[in-house]
């Protein structure tokens, strides 16, 4: 009896390790069609509050929701129109940009050839490249706009939810044999995802802002280019501040040498460490619960599976698992192993 009872469970994780790697294979084949959806689903998340607050105050939903999508559009044409601009005039100057870079490169390899150590200066040549720099993180961008190329489908969808959330409540209650805690779940998703965004978009605030202000001190061309490259990439867990400065320290380097280079470095790694180690922590309480490295591999696994929109909501997505699997006593022992050393203190 036991040994057909660790048969059937053998065959159980068998089956559900399969089922798995089928849906993920099938998450990954579909990325074109989820990706977008998944945009939607989290503008409708953020701009809940937004159209309760409104229909609380008699407003119409149909009014609500064409100020709430109006507010959308408009921040969007701004940022992309912001960022389209910069990036094409930034691409203009970027022949003089690189044809500085490598003399400063040749004579970099020349010194340290002379005192003893053999480096290819074709090899330094090709690595100290400002446009594969900027290729990389302009195409991380252009691939992240490439889920937005549909964006009459992300705004219906936005529109047709948004309409619908007054009777979300009603119906997650009728489907649920446990509306209370079926309710009480959606609203702590909900809530999470609304308070690490508006965390995360302050906090991005925070960071460009002074990036911006230092680098036109400086006389670093672009500031606000970085600045939008900064406020955006900080979305990115780990590796986002890091893609963010590269370009910048290649660019003062170039146009203002060594020491410039070295307080864009200087200047970079102290807006991020305030923020970031101290600012950021304060804000976002105990409440998000992931450890460290879940947020790090989380980054890897849905930038994997999503692309560059699965870097961006690597988090929402991993704390939204994670609420979930809380709820289910079969599942909470992987909410445990995503959890944070505090919160396991806590709990």
């Amino acid at each position: 009896m036991t040994q057909d009872t660790h048969l059937h469970r053998k065959g159980t994780l068998a089956i559900t390790l399969a089922a798995i790697v089928i849906i993920l294979s099938g998450v990954k084949y579909a990325e074109n069609i989820i990706s977008p959806m998944l945009i939607a689903l989290f503008i409708t998340a953020i701009s809940a509050p937004a159209m309760l607050w409104l229909t609380q105050r008699k407003v119409p939903s149909g009014i609500a929701v064409t100020l709430i999508i109006f507010s959308i559009v408009t921040f969007g044409v701004i940022v992309t129109s912001v960022l389209s601009t910069s990036i094409h005039r930034f691409s203009d100057n970027l022949p003089e940009y690189q044809e500085r870079l490598q003399l400063i490169t040749q004579s970099m390899v020349f010194s340290l050839n002379k005192i003893g150590l053999n480096i290819n200066i074709d090899e330094m040549v090709q690595t100290a490249n400002l446009g594969k720099v900027m290729g990389f993180v302009g195409s991380t961008f252009n691939q992240f706009l490439g889920a937005l190329t549909n964006i009459f489908l992300i705004l219906m969808m936005v529109i047709f939810l948004l309409l619908e959330l007054g009777s979300f409540n009603n119906k997650f209650r009728l489907i649920s044999s446990n509306p209370g805690q079926t309710m009480a779940n959606l609203s702590d998703v909900t809530g999470t995802i609304n308070k690490y965004f508006k965390i995360k978009t302050i906090t991005s605030i925070i960071t460009a802002i002074p990036i911006i202000l230092v680098l036109s001190l400086m006389g670093i061309d672009f500031p606000l280019l970085w600045g939008l490259v900064v406020f955006l990439l900080n979305f990115v867990p780990n590796i986002g501040s890091i893609l963010a400065a590269v370009p910048v320290i290649l660019l003062a380097l170039v146009q203002f040498g060594f020491v410039a280079a070295a307080e864009v470095i200087i200047l970079y790694l102290l807006v991020n460490n305030i923020v970031g180690n101290f600012l950021e922590p304060k804000l976002m309480g105990r409440n998000l619960g992931l450890s460290t490295l879940v947020v790090f591999l989380s980054l890897v696994f849905w930038g994997w599976l999503l692309g560059p929109v699965g870097m961006f909501l690597s988090v929402p997505l991993t704390m939204t698992l994670k609420i979930i699997m809380d709820n289910n006593d079969n599942t909470r022992w992987i909410a445990i192993l995503l959890s944070n050393d505090a919160e396991i203190e806590q709990a």
